[in-house]
């Protein structure tokens, strides 16, 4: 079981970049983890993911955007160039272990979640 704890979001204006921050209860590569959005009304969509190795994945959308890394316990994402369109609660989720990188975009193959952490662009 890996606690997650988000961080980092607020208003920012159109253009501007943010770095959203998911402290962990045990070490960052002992599991695979996802940063993921949700906006109203919407489900949840994946934005970046990285595997317990390090090698990192970037939804096609946001690439160019967005940069994924991690320290010992903690997970970060640093967006730029953020877009109306990119308000959401942003959340980080986790799975123990190895996880396909087939499968990193899909919610339903993280098992711990972050309460997520709101980003509104104006």
């Amino acid at each position: 079981h890996v606690q997650l704890v988000e961080s980092g979001g607020g208003l920012v204006q159109a253009g501007g970049s943010l770095t959203l921050s998911c402290a962990s209860s045990v070490t960052t590569d002992s599991y695979c983890a996802g940063w993921f959005r949700q906006a109203p009304g919407k489900e949840h969509e994946a934005v970046a993911g990285i595997a317990s190795d390090g090698i990192k994945y970037v939804a096609d959308s946001m690439k160019g955007r967005v940069t994924i890394y991690k320290g010992d316990v903690k997970l970060y994402l640093r967006m730029n160039n953020l877009k109306p369109e990119d308000t959401a609660v942003y959340s980080c989720a986790a799975v123990l272990g190895r996880l396909d990188p087939q499968r990193w975009t899909s919610p339903r193959n993280y098992v711990n979640w972050g309460q997520g952490t709101q980003v509104t662009v104006s």
